[in-house]
């Protein structure tokens, strides 16, 4: 009789643990699946509905930009042929999604580069050494065939990471 009690005892303090863990185990990941929840943003709300993508979006601490081009809110491309006026375009749109969120320039941890012509690129990129300040961030530079419209030069996406 009393191995049944000391089993039965057992038992309830097992099923007591293993109940009290799945509950801490689900606050925990419901508090985690808040912070985590993603916060969209779009630059050009029209263009980007109909070209079927989100400009950014952010989760917990980390922010994904896709690619910037040089173009008015309604699609006109601005600086046609000339690839540095086309490039600071691009940087000032990225500067309004990073600002939207808080975020600075200090804060971008991967930069990536799509142009069209990589040697006018090359010529005239000193002009990041006046936004990446203190550290350039990770990234890629690639010449490619062609960007989404004609008459593009240059796209820039990047990644930003906020340290809580």
């Amino acid at each position: 009789m009393t191995k049944l009690i000391v089993t039965v005892t057992g038992l309830c303090c097992s099923l007591f643990m293993i109940s009290s863990c799945n509950d801490a185990g689900t606050t925990k990941a419901t508090a985690v699946a808040v912070s985590d929840t993603p916060v969209y943003f779009n630059l050009r709300p029209a263009l980007e509905k109909e070209y079927g993508y989100t400009h950014a979006v952010k989760i917990g601490n980390d922010l994904k930009i896709s690619g910037a081009v040089s173009m008015t809110d309604s699609g006109v491309i601005i600086g046609v042929g000339d690839m540095e006026l086309q490039m600071k375009n691009c940087y000032a749109d990225l500067e309004k999604i990073l600002k939207h969120y808080g975020y600075t320039w200090g804060e971008v941890v991967a930069e990536n580069v799509y142009t069209t012509n990589m040697a006018e690129f090359i010529r005239v990129s000193g002009y990041r050494n006046t936004i990446y300040t203190k550290q350039f961030p990770t990234g890629t530079w690639l010449e490619v065939k062609g960007l989404a419209l004609k008459d593009q030069l240059i796209e820039i996406d990047m990644e930003a990471h906020k340290v809580k």
